[in-house]
């Protein structure tokens, strides 16, 4: 057995986990990822191919798309990737989680074993099976984004599954009694033309799907399908059950595909061959981890902000038919599709209390696993919101080992740094503000000015409460239509600083989709490059008593978040900040420059 010895021990390596080892490594932490599958990604991942979406879905809130680690990756996917491919997302995951200092990674690596005493973990046991060694992972604190809550399960963490009744959270959209039900699992597959006509036999093992048995369910493309093809969640479960929903899925692509060529009803598809089908399902909710705190429908419906929020979510509460597809199950209600909408008033916070098991003292648990009832559930299980609560959680355990702290409930006590520390790395927790005490503009009230602005747009919305557009308040420097030379924004200090970091955040436009997907009609909605808004070119350059000391140049950015440390300190009375260019909005557009000793 090769032993392993790690501060946080991160198991389950879909974009949840990927993004809290990730923001674990970054804060100091020695951290490993642990993930039983030849990919990173999860549901993400080439394997399973569902698109990221959060709260600033395609139909979603405006300006509420998720910032930090998962919009790093979305960028860096979208600068190598316009094809959409889930397969070369898979190498922009790989090659973000393998290049991290502090981070190292175990893939096809499955753990069988935990060892808990005094309701610690102390270590997991995994085998790697693609080359049958042996590890034993010691930590000192643990994160679940299994999805299925396994490391959780095999440490004896309390959990529940299933449907609560509406005396259990008062939620008015539950079954009026507790049962055991889930939504099921999905699997998609991809279609390609040919340009000749090509004949489709359905396969002896497929199941003959009729209009009838679709009922009001849509095929809203040839191309892909489909999300209603679904199963399980009722006598078939999700985690005992999954071998046999896996065989049952596959029957029902098949025969989807062979509805598409061969029901008469779509011409389109005359050319049409069957090109990918995902070799697992996807799964949508299976076990849930209770924490001192459980999510429930009134929180996500009403908007709720919390005072220890660190996470954030805006998905439609999103309720798949019990059994899904299967005649058992909920397709006799011709009127559902195989899920009902429920829309939510607002984005709504995720409480800190929320992310860690309330009986086993050192694990984290993220994802679809969190502590949330089954309705808030239908919400927060989606990829993006995962994801800013993998990142959220990979914070808190770091803090902890940073201080010293043995217990994830400790953490409530720094509540404040920890949500500053995630705004800092570009988290973005609605109703929670932005303060630097050591930033240097804000904190020595540099003045800020600018070639040219808009309305709205001035110089000193710079560095402000939020570094994002919210509702109607820009929060950015918005030049006017840019000059062949670029516009520029300066800071200038009554005084001399020297500056040994700068960091800038730009404009991604936190309202269009980033994501690959398999859907063309979702890809129609995106740009075919970089987000217009996004800054391409700039120049920053550093003046002392008006002569410049120092100039950086960069060409071609592609993120959101730049930062720049320097060796040697720059002594300075100015800093400017020059926009040559963007990937094609007429306007420089910067939310913040920070400078800092």
């Amino acid at each position: 057995m090769l032993i392993k010895n790690y501060d946080v021990v991160v198991i389950g390596g879909g974009m949840s986990g990927v993004c809290a080892a990730i923001s674990s490594a970054r804060n100091g932490a020695k951290t490993v990822l642990v993930q039983n599958r030849p990919v990173l990604g999860g549901n993400a991942s080439s394997e399973i191919r569902v698109s990221i979406n959060g709260a600033g879905r395609h139909d979603g809130f405006k300006n509420a798309m998720e910032s930090g680690v998962i919009l790093e990756l979305l960028l860096r996917n979208k600068k190598v990737n316009p094809q959409y491919s889930f397969c070369v997302m898979d190498s922009v995951s790989w090659e973000m989680v393998t290049k991290e200092e502090n981070l190292d990674l175990f893939l096809n690596t499955h753990v069988v074993n935990c060892t808990v005493d005094n309701n610690f973990i102390k270590k997991v046991e995994a085998i790697q099976t693609s080359t049958n060694k042996v590890f034993e992972f010691t930590g000192k604190m643990f994160i679940d984004t299994t999805g299925d809550a396994n490391l959780a399960y095999l440490s004896g963490a309390d959990y529940s599954i299933g449907r609560e009744g509406k005396d259990v959270y008062g939620e008015s959209l539950a079954p009026e009694k507790s049962d055991g039900n889930t939504m099921g699992s999905t699997i998609l597959f991809q279609a390609k033309h040919t340009g000749k006509k090509v004949d489709y036999i359905r396969p002896a093992f497929a199941y003959e799907l009729t209009e009838k048995l679709l009922g009001a369910r849509k095929i809203h493309e040839v191309e892909n399908g489909y999300w209603w093809v679904e199963v399980g969640g009722d006598d078939l479960k999700t985690i005992e059950d999954a071998e046999d929903i896996r065989d049952e899925l596959l029957k029902y692509v098949y025969g989807a595909f062979d509805y598409v060529k061969n029901s008469g009803k779509f011409p389109e598809a005359w050319d049409l061959v069957l090109d990918w089908v995902a070799p697992i399902p996807g799964k949508r909710e299976s076990r849930r981890i209770l924490g001192d705190y459980v999510l429930n429908q009134n929180d996500c419906y009403e908007g709720r902000r919390f005072e220890d929020a660190v996470a954030y979510g805006g998905w439609t509460m999103d309720n798949h038919s019990i059994g899904g597809i299967r005649p058992a199950g909920s397709i006799e209600q011709k009127d559902e599709e195989g899920t009902i909408w429920h829309p939510l008033k607002d984005i709504y916070t995720i409480p800190y209390r929320s992310l860690y098991s309330r009986n086993i003292l050192n694990l984290f648990v993220g994802g679809r696993a969190i502590s949330a009832s089954h309705m808030a559930i239908s919400s927060t299980r989606v990829i993006a919101t995962c994801s800013v609560i993998g990142q959220a959680i990979g914070t808190a355990a770091a803090l902890a080992v940073n201080k010293g702290l043995t217990k994830t409930r400790d953490v409530n006590n720094y509540i404040t740094e920890l949500q500053q520390i995630l705004i800092k790395d570009d988290a973005y927790l609605p109703g929670i503000k932005k303060f630097d005490t050591k930033e240097l503009i804000m904190n020595k009230n540099a003045k800020l000015t600018a070639s040219t602005y808009v309305k709205g747009g001035e110089p000193w919305n710079i560095n402000g409460d939020y570094s994002r557009r919210v509702d109607n308040r820009q929060y950015a420097w918005i030049s006017n239509e840019m000059a062949r030379e670029g516009e520029w924004l300066e800071a200038e200090f009554d005084e001399t600083v020297n500056v040994k970091h700068i960091l800038l955040r730009f404009d991604p436009n936190f309202s269009r989709l980033l994501t690959p997907s398999i859907v063309l009609s979702h890809q129609k909605l995106m740009v075919e490059g970089m987000p217009y808004e996004l800054v391409k070119d700039y120049q920053l350059k550093f003046l002392l008593r008006g002569e410049v000391v120092y100039t950086l140049d960069v060409e071609n950015n592609y993120l959101r978040v730049n930062q720049h440390i320097f060796e040697v300190p720059i002594e300075c009375s100015k800093v400017r900040l020059i926009v040559k260019s963007s990937y094609g909005d007429p306007h420089a557009r910067v939310f913040e420059m920070s400078l800092y000793e």
